[in-house]
């Protein structure tokens, strides 16, 4: 063991002796000029206070009243469930005390295991041995041993509505497109809304949406710079949550996100277990939270991913030919970090990291140069400092970078196609990605075209989207 993981090892067995409870202690919700504030009391023994806060804005008394206060405390309760995983992490106290609300038995083997698989990536940056027993456990005074303490609440007066969760990446831009020209009733999401997903919404003429802001708690962020723990956390999940209580709150029977089938692959390896960086964008994920969903939350709202059947090469291909959002979309993580409150987020491509990179190779063979160039401002395959993440994402490496990037297989044919794409430039010569790439790695891959091809046409019948859904994005098949 190296001196690294001794001190992170050293520093996770201190901080569990430190603060040996996580207690979620209450929630509170009100309705002011603003809409529907949310705040979670978490406690992180002995004296540690969390209160993050949640504003669903443009909320009335009389769309609370319509779910009636039963079902909303319930699904307020759910969603401080995911919201406490942000902030248990920063000790992995060994008990989570949960006195908001009640568990059955089932509840919590259920948190147990999104816990345990949610924070994959989180347990690998931290050296955290997370396949031993004990790392920690949930109980509550109010716990139950059955099966379920009460059946979700299916409210009435549902519209056949979809809500559409926007990033401001090109995935959920194709997916308000897509929605757009089906004519489906629809109505736009944006979470703590940036500058680029209010460009894409606009571009889409999608200008009355519903707008959430989710404030963490600074403290966190202060304990991060002074050595607590810190590291990734289940974002689509916490998503996920968060919109089933927003389409109750605004009458909406479907949430579509926008993730694809490559999200399923893992990234790495560790301990013996697959670890993967989109992992609550997986198609398991989706199968397992609608099945909590639909006995613990509503019965009557389905939440699922209307581009899984495709992957992100595919989705790129479509995506090629809405030409008003390329000076909107942005798809980079590092666009958005802050780095626990040290950093201002930047807002712009970065040019330099694997997403980055993934974006360009897989958008490139169907727009060029010229074009990728005016998007991006410079040409990512010149740039020999991503050599290694070219590596990466090829497998010429055993992991894939941890972030939003597609299978291996799929990168390869994206290099492939986008070397096919420059050769029918005018450049004497390749740039030195591509170059690199036709000279060492496709010689040890036979059938790259035929495999480009295979992808392009692909159709994944691993998904949940509803028939009428299905016939839509049919249409867009290659």
């Amino acid at each position: 063991m190296n001196a690294i993981s001794l001190f992170l090892m050293s520093t996770f067995l201190t901080l569990r002796k430190k603060h040996p409870k996580f207690i979620y202690k209450k929630y509170d919700w009100t309705i002011s000029d603003q809409g529907l504030e949310i705040s979670f009391d978490f406690l992180l023994e002995p004296d540690i206070i969390f209160r993050p806060n949640i504003l669903i804005e443009k909320v009335s008394r009389e769309q609370t009243e319509k779910i009636g206060d039963e079902s909303l405390n319930n699904l307020i309760f759910n969603l401080g469930l995911i919201e406490m995983a942000s902030y248990w992490k920063a000790a992995c106290s060994p008990e989570i005390v949960i006195e908001a609300g009640t568990l059955s038995l089932r509840q919590r083997k259920w948190w147990e295991w999104l816990i345990l698989n949610g924070l994959g990536q989180f347990f690998y940056e931290n050296k955290i041995d997370f396949t031993k027993p004990g790392l920690f456990k949930i109980t509550s005074p109010k716990n139950s041993e059955g099966d379920a303490i009460k059946n979700a609440g299916t409210f009435p007066n549902q519209d056949d509505k979809t809500m559409l969760p926007i990033g401001g990446g090109k995935d959920s831009a194709v997916t308000l497109e897509i929605f757009k020209r089906s004519g489906k009733k629809m109505v736009c999401f944006a979470l703590n809304p940036s500058k680029d997903s209010r460009a894409v919404m606009a571009a889409a003429g999608c200008d009355n949406f519903i707008a959430v802001k989710r404030t963490i708690d600074k403290k966190l962020l202060k304990l991060n710079r002074q050595g607590y723990l810190n590291g990734h956390t289940p974002f689509s999940a916490y998503l996920a949550f968060l919109t089933t209580l927003t389409a109750a709150l605004f009458d909406c029977r479907y949430i579509a996100v926008s993730n694809e089938r490559s999200s399923n692959e893992a990234t790495l390896d560790y301990l013996g277990k697959k670890i993967n960086h989109q992992w609550s964008k997986t198609f398991s994920f989706e199968e397992r939270f609608q099945t909590y969903s639909k006995k613990y939350l509503n019965k009557g709202i389905l939440y699922f991913s209307f581009l899984r059947p495709f992957y992100e090469l595919q989705i790129a291909k479509i995506f090629s030919g809405f030409k008003k959002y390329f000076n909107s979309f942005l798809s980079c993580n590092e666009a958005y970090k802050i780095y626990s409150g040290q950093k201002t987020p930047a807002g712009q491509w970065c040019c330099n990291c694997s997403k980055c990179l993934f974006a360009f190779i897989i958008l490139y063979p169907f727009l060029g140069k010229e074009k990728m160039t005016g998007i991006f401002g410079q040409d990512l395959f010149a740039n020999a400092d991503l050599l290694e993440t070219v590596k990466e994402l090829t497998g010429e490496k055993p992991s894939k970078p941890l972030e939003c990037v597609g299978e291996r297989k799929e990168s390869l044919a994206a290099f492939y196609l986008s070397l096919i794409k420059a050769k029918e430039g005018s450049e004497k010569k390749m740039p030195v990605l591509l170059e690199y790439f036709e000279r060492k790695i496709m010689p040890k891959h036979k059938n790259l075209a035929r495999q480009a091809k295979k992808i392009l046409s692909s159709w994944n019948k691993k998904n949940s989207l509803p028939e009428e859904f299905e016939k839509i994005l049919l249409r867009k098949k290659a």
